[in-house]
């Protein structure tokens, strides 16, 4: 871990080598470039792409294939408001076309308490719902009296409005973070043309990225969905510019010491390439320890993700440095790297923190972590879970349909849960389940073409997405297993949220161990100490929770969001601590290699002071970045913006500014154990007027 391969480190330094390593990026861009359009073609989004695998909601969705009627999905039309019923009457002639072939529309529903009626129109999956969907919502708005609602919903109105968030998500999440991250880089560097080469090396890497995605997923069975897809870009354009601005950091000083730039970057690749390669292994590793979890978007989440952290990582150790030596020290004007002028350091703020903090190191830690402390005790009064009316930051038609059945019919009618059941045993097993609690009432479906199977539409007197449904459908779940010989299966929307929530839970228990022990490994094996690591890790969980409690009050107060959705913890639990853990190796890299020179005290000061400026950069590139998924209008995405936004500002501005340095000059070369320098190895200690190191412990 502690040293680039040779090929990787001197490959652009040559003169012909950097040409060689551009030309095959231009080579691979131009011929791979078309399959990176049809990433896609491969996403999944069938009714199993988000569910939790070998779920018994996700089963029954296999079975209903079985059914004819598996290519049907029902809208909802709801009327409300004197003269719904001649408006009603009069939609009938042109809903009627748009019924799924061989169907026929029923007549149309009345609420018991007379203020409203409900047309389900059964539609084709072989049409495309969305258009569907549209000539419905056309027909419904057109000539209303007034007084007189006409909405759209159903499954297949919220399918449709789902689409449409989706459908310009790429584009709008790639135009705004190329916007944040140039305006970023162009405020961090002030100079007009050296933006452009991180931007143009990571264009780079998101080509290679979609195209490694679009053949893994056709290919190695890559579970990918649009959630995953979209966020695939953002963490790409962050961990890319991160990189890149570590790089360039670090190829800045050594052309203030060598006067060859080839020798310059081959230097800064050496020196600087553990840590990127330590952070792109954690982060990419830790993603990919998701692929354990049961949520099939979870998974989706973390495999797409290291293969984008993976081709970051290339990018920015090959095309960069190749563009940035044909380039020459020119990039950088106006503040061009002179060989043997003074490396400027950013003494009036970095070297000043670095000086507060060793005057009382434990005070210093126990501030930060008594102000984190404090922050992470919000994280345990969230309220967990999202309604499906509740996922949206601004009520689509779907929704509000919705709360017009809920208000005027029993709530489950217009998307009741499915039984899936041995056609022999479906009249035993409709007996078993019209006494359950919660249940409204009890319709027979349809049966398989072999007359095996047949299904059973249970309509629940509580909204399909309350507790009280989910209680329902776990007593259904009861009552259709006392049937012997039946088979039945509950599944449908209720069930499909209940084991999402289930799943959930065993994720957080059987991942997050999982992401630790790597990280963990990751850093012993770069910083060769037990103490350091651990500390490290504690910092990164820590953070975690404060950004947790910090983004749940703004949530609440701010927001004004219902509660948190069930994937957020995990998933926010493995980027901050993968992401978080990037500016702990950054730094405590540099430190090391400064405490073998100089000695462990100066040697965390001249870190601090060495990183501050490109850390601090990096880390408010990566929040920006994931900034932007706040303005979605999915809250589950708004959602994971606003906490790794948090957390890696946490991160930068606290844990390690301040936090891990205190700790590090606190415990002294014990930060070290068992490695060498915890026994003297390196340089003697001194402190920072260069006299040797007798500081008597510090009392608080």
């Amino acid at each position: 871990m502690t040293t680039l391969p040779k090929r990787l480190a001197g490959a652009p330094g040559g003169s012909r080598g950097k040409w060689f390593v551009l030309l095959a990026w231009l080579i691979l861009a131009v011929a791979l470039g078309p399959l990176a359009g049809k990433l896609g073609e491969v996403e999944e989004t069938g009714p199993n792409a988000f569910l939790p695998r070998g779920a018994e909601s996700a089963k029954v969705n296999t079975e209903l294939e079985k059914f004819r009627t598996d290519t049907l999905m029902p809208a909802v039309v709801v009327y409300t408001g004197e003269g719904a019923a001649a408006k009603a009457g009069a939609d009938r002639p042109r809903l009627a076309p748009l019924v799924a072939g061989g169907e026929q529309l029923p007549p149309a529903v009345r609420s018991d308490d007379g203020e409203a009626l409900m047309v389900v129109v059964p539609l084709s999956y072989e049409d495309e719902i969305t258009d569907r969907i549209e000539e419905l919502r056309d027909i419904a708005g057109a000539g209303a009296p007034p007084g007189v609602r006409a909405e759209v919903g159903g499954p297949a109105g919220s399918l449709t409005d789902s689409v449409a968030v989706f459908d310009t998500l790429d584009s709008t999440l790639m135009i705004a973070t190329g916007l944040v991250v140039a305006v970023l880089l162009l405020i961090t560097y002030r100079s007009p043309l050296l933006w452009l080469f991180p931007l143009l090396s990571v264009g780079f890497a998101a080509v290679l990225t979609q195209v490694g995605t679009y053949l893994l997923a056709k290919y190695g069975h890559l579970p990918v969905d649009p959630q995953s897809a979209g966020i695939l870009m953002v963490l790409v354009f962050g961990v890319g510019t991160d990189y890149a601005l570590l790089l360039i950091a670090r190829y800045r000083e050594e052309l203030h010491r060598q006067q060859d730039r080839h020798e310059a970057m081959k230097t800064a690749l050496r020196r600087s390439g553990p840590a990127i390669l330590a952070s792109a292994g954690t982060v990419a590793v830790g993603l990919a320890a998701l692929a354990l979890a049961d949520i099939n978007s979870s998974r989706s989440m973390g495999l797409v993700g290291a293969v984008g952290v993976v081709c970051a990582f290339l990018a920015m150790i090959t095309v960069l440095p190749a563009l940035l030596v044909i380039a020459g020290r020119w990039v950088f004007w106006p503040f061009v790297p002179r060989f043997g002028a003074p490396i400027r350091k950013e003494a009036t703020v970095w070297s000043r923190i670095g000086a507060l903090v060793a005057r009382r190191p434990r005070w210093s830690w126990l501030m930060s972590a008594g102000v984190t402390g404090v922050l992470a005790l919000s994280a345990f009064g969230i309220d967990m879970g999202l309604r499906q009316s509740e996922i949206f930051q601004e009520k689509p038609e779907s929704v509000v349909a919705q709360e017009l059945i809920s208000a005027h019919y029993p709530s489950g009618a217009s998307d009741p849960a499915k039984i899936v059941t041995r056609a022999d045993r479906a009249a035993e097993v409709s007996s078993a389940v019209r006494d359950v609690r919660g249940v409204a009432r009890v319709e027979d479906g349809d049966r398989t073409p072999d007359g095996r199977l047949a299904t059973l539409q249970v309509v629940l007197a509580d909204a399909p997405d309350s507790t009280a449904a989910k209680d329902t459908v776990d007593r259904l779940r009861d009552a259709v297993r006392t049937v012997d010989g039946a088979g039945a299966l509950v599944g449908g929307a209720t069930a499909q949220t209940l084991d999402t929530q289930r799943a959930a839970d065993r994720d957080l228990r059987t991942v997050i161990p999982v992401v630790l022990v790597v990280v963990l490994v990751v850093l012993i094996l770069l910083l060769r100490a037990l103490v350091a690591p651990l500390l490290l890790l504690a910092t990164v969980v820590l953070s975690y929770f404060a950004a947790l409690g910090a983004s749940n009050l703004l949530f609440e107060s701010v927001f004004g969001f219902a509660g948190v959705d069930w994937s957020i913890p995990l998933m926010g639990f493995v980027f901050l601590v993968a992401l978080g853990i990037d500016y702990n190796i950054f730094l405590m890299h540099r430190v090391r290699e400064e405490a073998l020179r100089i000695g462990h005290a100066r040697g965390v000061l001249e870190g601090l002071t060495s990183t501050g400026g490109v850390i601090t950069s990096a880390g408010v590139v990566l929040a920006a970045t994931f900034a932007v998924f706040a303005a979605l209008p999915l809250v589950t995405m708004a959602q994971m913006g606003v906490i790794v936004g948090i957390g890696v500002l946490l991160d930068t501005f606290l844990v390690r500014t301040v936090l891990v340095p205190a700790l590090a000059l606190d415990l002294g070369r014990r930060f070290w154990w068992p490695g060498s320098l915890s026994v003297g190895g390196g340089a003697p200690d001194r402190t920072v007027d260069g006299s040797a190191e007798e500081r008597a412990p510090e009392r608080v």
